[in-house]
């Protein structure tokens, strides 16, 4: 670890034999995950505390932050899938990273262990904890789900998507058959709360909108279908809102299937609890998260029922009892952070809440550094905005004021990308819609990047069985080109005079009699 030598790591192996790391000069701060929580709050942290106060390090398996409010337009081509992640070597000056698997937390011996991507586990020590470990996809055992879906949590989910998409209109567009036709033209969305309505409203947006570009497809033959176990679409606007919203999708023929859940979808083959049945090959789940699971299975830290650290309202990890656990932190999805202004309601988990408790979780572990004392998390939600595709959105800002179509979209994207973290992401977001504005979306399928060596792999010559020897020959370009040219020449020349010598020896004489008088 680069920032001081004064860092202990022992190989997790071998960890119970090691010797005891020498005493630390400055007190280490751990942050377990890079998202919105780890990386706004070792921001701060750095802001606010020297080198010489405190050492940070970061603990991620990705090197970059994803803001997830962009992953619908990133999936639609309105954002570069580059410009909605924020790199961490460059968003965190002077705090270390480390690019890794958290796999097990031992609070009571202070010690975390990591699974890299290449190499074996290894420990680290630390002083201080701040777990930010967010949360992953909760799914269900549903038949056929975890062959045939695909999540939209991260980036690489959502671009995943946006190829597959298009994939599916370019293959859909020169096959004859119409009930292959009909399956590719079938897209399926499962959840329809914030991240699913977003999701299928952009990409169906973006949809349409290609149609133009495929001369036997029509708008009308694109199939887009939302199923929601509840009653009612995006449960965090109020219910006038989401029925707005419901009947504008409705307008632009995507089909609803509310009370309804998803009972299997082997081979494509979608069957609902309602009984519906329809085949596809776009499945995209997004019913729901769940806390990080490693913080259930491998730690000593106290969890909830849904695996969320508990916390009290100063983001301090405590047991069930209310009693603090010392030098340990947590906020953002993978911690019940109780709302203080909704009693016996839990914060809820999204960007709004996350930057905001990472920011107070920071300026409280720095009070106690310097025996201050922490002060609760408190935040008045100043309203809620969704896209619902270029132009269109819903907003409801202080409980008062609320905006539909071009307003609510407009003050959607201005709220994201002045949270958007670091200024260069901020520029490069903005420039990157007055693009689209002035040319349009970029409809291009670059599936071929999620199996870059398909290719290679198919020209690949099969090997030789074992014990041959593989004849190898060096030969330059050049000389392969001119030994091409000599052996198409021959093969000219060689027919025509074995054509010669049977039809009656001509050729061949005339060139036997030349070559004889030139002797």
């Amino acid at each position: 670890m680069p920032q001081n030598d004064l860092t202990s790591v022992t190989p997790a192996q071998n960890a119970d034999n090691a010797a005891s790391p020498r005493p630390r000069k400055v007190p280490r701060i751990i942050v377990l995950g890079g998202g919105s929580v780890g990386l706004y709050s070792a921001r701060r942290l750095r802001k606010k505390l020297g080198k010489r106060e405190a050492a940070i390090v970061v603990v991620d398996p990705r090197p970059y932050m994803t803001y997830a409010p962009f992953l619908p337009e990133a999936a639609a081509g309105s954002i570069d899938a580059r410009d909605v992640v924020a790199p961490h070597r460059r968003a965190l000056k002077g705090v270390d990273v480390l690019q890794g698997k958290v796999v097990e937390i031992d609070h009571a011996g202070r010690n975390i262990t990591i699974h890299p991507e290449e190499g074996d586990d290894y420990s680290v020590s630390y002083d201080h904890l701040i777990v930010g470990l967010g949360s992953v996809s909760r799914t269900l055992p549903i038949p056929g789900l975890a062959e045939n879906a695909i999540g939209f949590k991260n980036v690489e989910e959502a671009i995943a998507v946006r190829n597959h998409v298009i994939n599916r209109m370019d293959v859909a567009s020169s096959t004859w058959d119409q009930d292959l036709r009909k399956r590719m033209l079938t897209f399926a969305f499962i959840g329809g709360g914030f991240a699913g309505m977003e999701a299928i409203a952009e990409i169906e947006d973006m949809a349409r909108y290609a149609t133009r570009n495929y001369p036997t497809i029509n708008p009308e033959d694109l199939r887009f279908v939302m199923i929601e176990g509840s009653g009612r679409i995006l449960p965090e606007v109020s219910e006038p809102m989401g029925l707005y919203a419901l009947e504008e999708l409705k307008k632009r023929g995507i089909e609803f299937h509310l009370n309804t859940f998803l009972s299997s979808c082997v081979d494509g083959h979608v069957v609902t609890s309602t009984g519906v049945e329809f085949d596809t090959d776009t499945i995209v789940w997004t019913a729901g998260v769940k806390a990080n699971p490693v913080l259930k299975e491998n730690s000593d830290l106290p969890v909830d029922k849904l695996g969320r650290v508990i916390v009290l309202p100063t983001l301090q990890v405590a047991d069930e009892d209310g009693n603090v656990i010392p030098d340990a932190w947590a906020a953002g999805d993978c911690a019940a952070v109780p709302d203080l202004l909704n009693p016996g309601k839990f914060c809820p988990p999204n960007a709004q809440h996350a930057i905001r408790e990472a920011t107070r979780l920071a300026d409280n572990l720095v009070a106690v550094l310097r025996s201050d004392e922490p002060v609760e998390y408190k935040h008045k939600s100043v309203g809620t905005v969704a896209s619902l595709g270029l132009y269109k959105g819903v907003a409801e800002l202080f409980g008062i004021f609320k905006l539909k179509g071009f307003l609510a979209w407009a003050m959607h994207r201005s709220y994201h990308v002045m949270a958007m973290p670091t200024g260069n992401r901020k520029i490069r977001i903005a420039i990157g819609w007055m693009g689209q504005f002035l040319m349009g979306r970029e409809l291009v399928s670059l599936g071929s990047l999620h199996d870059p060596r398909a290719e290679f792999r198919q020209a690949s010559v099969p090997p030789k069985a074992a014990g041959e020897p593989v004849k190898q020959e060096a030969v330059s370009s050049a000389a392969e080109a001119e030994s091409g040219g000599a052996e198409a020449k021959s093969s000219t020349a060689a027919p025509a005079e074995a054509a010669g010598t049977d039809a009656g020896h001509g050729p061949a004489k005339k060139a036997t009699k030349k070559a004889s008088t030139k002797a």
